[in-house]
């Protein structure tokens, strides 16, 4: 067998690293320059690959082509390869082949990173045998390459399930479906929740399938199934606890499970345990280690309080959907840091949470005629800009001692950062210096 693989980033060199362990004939190509430490791998693991163009008729002789899950179906090279009848899949599936433990594998528009790390956490501390991996830290591939485990719980963006073909976990979680990279898929949402809805495509009733039952797209899709794993319907929490009752496994969720913030939080950990409690996790267990776990930079982090002003970073919002879920999570006025590279956002529903919690609008991003356009008949103070130090001296300088700074873009980061974690890293480090004067 001959593959090939296009991307030499984490998933095309985690592939390279599997395929070549399998004995597999393996070779990796790659538009742009491949980063020197993955490059590095390659040549230390005998890996032919070529970086800056692609060779057609060397890819075109592959019996079967993984493409980085960056890459989208309307790429060329990828059309290229359908008119030649040549099978195309994601790392994901090609990993699953040569995985012996159970997984759990979890996606949704917003929570995933959090949610999986919770996963792991919980089994971790119990004493499995578990690996994280997927679209966070290590490539499932080339987590298979460093060992063999009895849990992996995988984080799975809607580009790693686009290439899904027997990919079948034995626990499933669908966090949500709200508006997210709809520039992929022709800003429609039916097709990126096509594409979510992927992760059930092989289960069966011996599997589990953790679900928002108020998630109106996933209902329905579920209602059109003959073939269903079992369902575990997780409403979103509407009081100040979640009460979790799972056969011998009961007890409540307070407010702010494991020292995280929001009712979205709370969500996310009643679905943590669930999947925890179906990998057989006793509730005493589970009850002793959710304490113990502290929340994921980026995602609602405080990061300290110049004047006596609580600063939080939530660079890893860029959809509305996940800025929604931050501003509800203050009940104290905000001065709202937002802006980026716009994804096709509709911004109409957060008027009204703007409206009720929001002080001042703070706009950081190389264009931001679309956040003003959109917030301007608030009447709000809305000040514009492209430097975060400016940005937020401008944000102390409206608040006041207990009140809140509130970084929570709901756009992409790439127009004035690397990427959100450059954008949140380079905020706490700015927020830090003030606090030092």
């Amino acid at each position: 067998m001959r593959l090939v693989i296009l991307g030499g980033g984490e998933s095309g060199t985690g592939a390279a690293l599997l395929a070549k362990q399998q004995g597999i004939d393996v070779f990796v190509s790659d538009a742009a320059t491949i980063p020197a430490d993955y490059k590095d791998l390659l040549i230390n693991h005998q890996i032919p690959f070529e970086e800056g163009g692609h060779t057609i008729a060397t890819i075109q002789s592959a019996d079967e082509v993984i493409k980085s899950p960056g890459i989208p179906d309307k790429a060329i090279m990828v059309r290229q390869l359908r008119d030649h009848h040549i099978p195309i899949i994601d790392e994901i599936e090609f990993a699953a082949r040569y995985a012996t433990g159970k997984i759990i594998a979890i996606t949704g528009s917003n929570g995933k990173s959090t949610t999986a790390h919770l996963i792991y956490h919980l089994l971790h501390t119990a004493g499995y045998h578990v690996a994280l991996a997927g679209n966070i830290g290590y490539s499932f591939a080339k987590c298979l390459t460093k060992s063999s485990y009895d849990y992996y719980v995988l984080e799975l963006s809607s580009f790693q399930l686009e290439g899904i073909r027997y990919f079948k976990p034995a626990i499933a979680c669908l966090l949500n479906i709200t508006p997210d990279h709809l520039d992929r898929y022709h800003y429609a949402i039916e097709a990126y929740a096509k594409v979510k809805l992927n992760i059930l495509r092989n289960m069966g009733p011996l599997d589990h399938f953790i679900y928002n039952p108020s998630d109106a797209i996933t209902t329905q899709y579920l209602q059109a199934q003959q073939v269903l794993p079992t369902l575990h319907p997780i409403d979103f929490p509407s009081t100040d606890s979640s009460n979790f009752n799972k056969e011998s496994c009961s007890f409540a969720i307070s407010k702010s499970p494991a020292a995280l913030l929001g009712d979205h939080n709370r969500y996310n950990a009643t679905v943590a345990v669930t999947a925890a409690t179906l990998a057989g996790l006793p509730s005493e267990t589970i009850a002793a280690a959710l304490p113990k776990f502290c929340g994921l930079p980026h995602r609602l982090e405080w990061c300290g309080a110049p004047q006596g002003i609580d600063c939080y970073n939530d660079s890893k919002s860029t959809n509305i959907a996940s800025t929604t879920a931050a501003l509800l999570s203050f009940s104290q006025p905000i001065i709202w840091i937002a802006g980026g590279i716009d994804k096709g956002n509709t911004y109409s529903p957060l008027l009204p949470i703007v409206k009720e919690r929001v002080k001042a609008i703070i706009c950081l991003g190389k264009e931001n005629s679309a956040i003003v356009k959109a917030f301007y008949p608030l009447g709000l103070p809305i000040h514009e800009t492209d430097n975060l130090s400016s940005a937020i001296d401008s944000a102390l300088s409206i608040a006041r001692p207990g009140e809140v700074i509130l970084l929570s873009p709901a756009c992409a980061s790439f127009d004035l950062f690397k990427n959100f974690e450059d954008r949140g890293n380079q905020f706490k480090d700015k927020v830090k210096e003030r606090i030092k004067n």
